[in-house]
């Protein structure tokens, strides 16, 4: 597969919820699949594995929720510890990206499109998917 035309799988990892986008390079852009729950931490690896299945993505991008300084937090080793565990069970590359202040973009942007707050999770995951697209395409 081109990486011209690759589709990705990118992921906003929390305690709570697990935001998914799926986005493609030829476009540049992603948009917002679903949020799964997670207890303790740990999505519906089921749902997981549907996710991936069904949209073959080239890579799966993961955000890194770093504090303002740079240093990792109690998220940032949850998103670490699911972002090992994505690579073990898809078998596909994982990426890791710093996505800083993608919730707090995802709730402004849908806020000024009137849209629920109900998807926020996976809108950031939208936001960690275009930038990590945008990234490699400069």
């Amino acid at each position: 597969m081109s990486s011209a035309s690759a589709t990705y799988l990118g992921f906003d990892a929390g305690q709570r919820r697990l935001g998914v986008a799926v986005g493609e390079t030829i476009t540049g852009h992603a948009r917002a699949l679903t949020v799964l729950p997670c207890q303790h931490g740990q999505p519906d690896w089921t749902a997981v594995d549907e996710l991936i299945h069904a949209w073959k993505p080239h890579a799966l991008i993961v955000g890194m929720p770093y504090h303002d300084d740079g240093s990792a937090s109690d998220s940032t080793r949850l998103a670490e510890r699911f972002a090992g565990e994505l690579a073990r069970r898809s078998g596909c590359s994982v990426h890791r990206i710093d996505e800083r202040l993608s919730s707090h973009a995802a709730a402004q942007a849908l806020e000024a499109r009137g849209e629920r707050t109900d998807v926020l999770d996976a809108e950031a995951a939208r936001i960690i998917l275009e930038t990590w697209i945008s990234e490699r395409s400069l």
